[in-house]
């Protein structure tokens, strides 16, 4: 496999220093180039024809939002953003993977060694640029027009990785006021796990909040795994948060919630969704062979189609949707026996 090219997009030339270092170390990584501004950058791109840019947020001339914008309309390709850790580079940063970013990384904090801050950078951008990018199009919100009747009992659980801040606003944004109780691990920085629930809470007709452990499973609510410290289990009808090891590299981990849920007696759906890696691949068949409903994005619609392939391919996965058939079909699993739903 030939080497991923990579160019690095900084106003600050100890930053662009820093990232060029970090990536340099990995054998299987190229770094053909630097551009200090988006002007910069425009002209590199042309010139080097790169695989994958790290884009810094906040730059004079234009921003990395504006210049990713252009960027995905005009030559669509992967690109990790580069954020620091202030409320306004994680709001702008999760904007970017709203646009069409495929991940990001946090800069390092004072006194943070770059290696430490940098230690899934090269990943990220390996990851990157099997991505498959699209044009920059207005996403599709189908919104639900119908009432019907939750099982109130019922827990849908969902997991994602890389892609899926786009994946899980396009689903959530379709639930209503009384979708089913629903939990929720993307992998996602410490940081931007709650600016990330505020977000899908403002598109969604459902109470969208950062778990805490002890929090009562009710329909109508969403709890999304805090990222860092914690795994998001559920027991006895409540958020659990575990403080352990990473599983499959990730805290909190897929496989790690699924399996919680897997152990529950009462009726429930697992979802898998785009991400790069196996992580939930086990506990979606665990749940499937405890009776649940699991479905599993399919690949045309993945950024990444490796968590629904592997949880695919281990039979875990009863049926593969689109991302825009994906909330319909779930609704549909969580109703009430006998209910009836209208889903637009």
């Amino acid at each position: 496999m030939s080497r991923v090219r990579v160019l690095v997009v900084d106003d600050s030339a100890t930053m662009r220093s820093l990232i060029s270092a970090v990536l340099r170390r990995d054998p299987e990584i190229d770094v053909v180039g630097t551009a200090e501004d988006p002007l910069d950058a425009r002209s590199k791109i042309k010139e080097l024809n790169p695989d994958v840019i790290t884009l810094d947020v906040e730059m004079p001339n234009m921003n990395g939002l504006e210049f990713l914008e252009k960027i995905m309309r005009l030559r669509p390709m992967p690109v990790v953003m580069v954020s620091t850790l202030t409320q306004a580079g994680t709001d702008v940063t999760l904007a970017a993977l709203e646009i069409g970013a495929v991940d990001a990384v946090a800069k390092p904090a004072v006194g943070m060694p770059a290696s430490e801050a940098f230690a899934d950078l090269a990943d990220k951008v390996k990851s990157a640029a099997r991505a498959r990018v699209r044009p920059l199009e207005p996403r599709a919100v189908h919104a639900h027009q119908g009432g019907y009747q939750v099982d109130p009992n019922h827990i849908l659980a969902i997991g994602s990785s890389t892609g899926g801040v786009e994946a899980l606003l396009t689903i959530i944004s379709a639930f209503p006021e009384n979708c089913p109780a629903t939990v929720i691990t993307q992998h996602m920085p410490a940081t931007f796990t709650r600016s990330f629930s505020a977000r899908l809470d403002k598109m969604s007709a459902a109470n969208v909040s950062e778990a805490v452990d002890g929090a009562i499973l009710k329909p109508g609510h969403v709890y999304v795994a805090p990222g860092g410290a914690y795994h998001l289990t559920v027991t006895a009808g409540r958020c659990r948060l575990i403080e352990s090891d990473p599983v499959n590299g990730h805290r909190p981990s897929v496989d790690v919630l699924f399996e919680s849920v897997a152990r529950l007696s009462r009726p429930m759906t697992g979802v898998i969704l785009t991400g790069m890696g196996r992580d939930g691949a086990r506990g979606l068949l665990s749940m499937r062979n405890a009776g649940a409903r699991t479905f599993g994005q399919d690949e045309a619609s993945c950024i990444v189609y490796g968590m629904p392939k592997a949880a695919f391919d281990l039979g875990g996965v009863e049926r593969q949707l689109p991302l825009n058939r994906m909330a319909p079909a779930i609704l549909e699993s969580c109703a009430a026996h006998g209910a009836k739903m209208t889903v637009a």
